[in-house]
């Protein structure tokens, strides 16, 4: 999942080289701006870049870059655990009241599915 800081941060150092492109996975784009790095257009997409970056939420750059895909607040799973393990700790967050019916039900599917 690439994230919204460090790609404003490559697109101010590294963005006229088209660094930022290759950090999101578009690598055509990315050659261009390196063919064409010595018209200083691609230093004007990159501060672009920046300046949308920056005034963006998490969550759209999230929408549009990692596919709508966001972390998960309040359960994480552990590296190495497994599925049973997963839903036990889940079914614990979810008699202790910090996540409601719906949203276990919800994870308890992803999980499964």
């Amino acid at each position: 999942m690439k994230d919204r800081i460090t790609a404003l941060f490559i697109a101010f150092f590294l963005g006229s080289f088209g660094g930022q492109y290759f950090y999101l996975g578009k690598i055509g784009r990315g050659i261009a701006c390196l063919l064409l790095c010595w018209t200083f257009i691609p230093s004007l997409i990159g501060f672009y870049h920046t300046v949308i970056w920056l005034m963006m939420s998490d969550q759209d750059f999230n929408n549009e870059y990692n596919q709508g895909m966001s972390p998960r607040r309040g359960y994480a799973s552990a590296p190495g655990a497994s599925v049973s393990d997963e839903l036990a700790k889940l079914f614990i967050l979810k008699e202790k009241g910090a996540i409601t019916e719906q949203e276990y039900n919800t994870r308890k599917a992803q999980m499964l599915g």
